[in-house]
């Protein structure tokens, strides 16, 4: 099978890319290497992607409608795993129009050339923060999702919808799947295991938002990736029980289907710093803030309807995954 992966140089995409080419798949990667972080962390992970037999590169930004063009006329993908994205809540906040560029306008590039191509099936990446200021808990797929509280959200929710009008318009099979927390090894310099990390053994403070009455459905990297693997390997079919007058949110009678994929364990924050500090020997000081904008209280995934479809159950408890990154961590900063 021949797979299209937007966003490989990313954290999820460079471990995507890996599964896929170890089990003998043929990959193409693109990333446009911005710098959104530290680069040198995705040349890094790139570097390693190059490394391996039936992998090729190309360096292409999604919202260019004529680099995508030429990149689907050029090859045929069975499939497309589409990673690529303007990421994070906080950064939503301050420019706004790096989602609007990558998230809309890309991921309309992106499924036009899906559907002009014919593809097999496209999974694609969308988030827990769709669940914006729900509280009942754990987040099921078949609740509402139209209160979004960051930008970055509001993007990932269109994602659905849009994905869902190719689907009903075209056949195009699609599938979404709402991460939640992922965490691991080659992580993102912008989210808590690389954050705290860095404060913790340099001895600066960490900061705490809403005092430390948070929770989040932290997923191990490698276990979010076989899940994913797993669904891009079951194209989205018509539901056949899909009854229009009392409508599933999360199926269609288009080949349509959104998924939680998380652990289905939510962690106390405070007890999650306290697990990362003693993966890495060294504790430092919590200074309490109030909450941001934009950021949620809690997260908790109900994964009942990907474990049913596809038998995912996630196997990675949070110390060891954090055991894992913190040797990582050591390694990589060489700390």
């Amino acid at each position: 099978m021949t797979v299209l992966v937007t966003g490989c140089a990313g954290f999820i995409g460079f471990f995507a890319c890996k599964a896929l080419l170890a089990r003998g798949d043929t990959v193409v990667g693109i990333d446009n290497l911005n710098d959104y972080y530290d680069v040198r962390l995705k040349h890094d992970r790139l570097t390693q992607l190059q490394a391996l037999p039936g992998f090729r590169f190309e360096q292409i930004d999604i919202a260019d409608v004529a680099a995508i063009t030429r990149l689907f006329d050029g090859s045929r993908f069975s499939a497309v795993l589409h990673l690529a994205a303007q990421a994070g809540v906080r950064y939503s906040l301050v420019n706004p129009a790096a989602y609007t560029h990558s998230n809309l306008i890309g991921f309309a590039n992106v499924i036009e050339a899906c559907r002009r191509t014919n593809v097999g099936h496209l999974v694609y990446a969308s988030t827990s923060s769709v669940y914006g200021g729900n509280r009942k808990l754990p987040f099921s797929e078949t609740d509402p999702v139209d209160h979004p509280v960051s930008f970055y959200a509001a993007t990932k929710k269109s994602n659905e919808l849009m994905a869902h009008s190719y689907s009903h318009l075209f056949g195009l099979p699609t599938t979404g799947l709402r991460y939640f927390t992922v965490y691991g090894p080659w992580g993102r310099p912008d989210m808590s295991p690389m954050l705290f990390a860095n404060a913790i053994v340099a001895g600066r403070p960490i900061e705490v938002f809403n005092h430390g009455d948070m929770t989040r459905d932290f997923t191990y990297v490698e276990d979010i990736v076989e899940g994913t693997i797993r669904v891009l390997d079951q194209p989205a079919t018509p539901d056949p029980s899909f009854d229009a007058l009392s409508p599933d949110a999360a199926t269609s009678a288009a080949p349509w289907r959104i998924y939680n994929i998380g652990n289905h364990r939510s962690v106390n924050l405070l007890t999650y710093i306290e697990t990362l500090e003693r993966a890495l020997g060294k504790s430092t000081e919590k200074i309490l803030k109030p909450m941001q904008d934009g950021d949620v209280k809690d997260t908790y995934a109900d994964t009942a309807r990907l474990r049913a479809a596809v038998g995912y159950a996630p196997s990675t408890p949070l110390a060891e995954g954090l055991e894992r990154f913190a040797a990582w961590f050591r390694t990589y900063d060489g700390r």
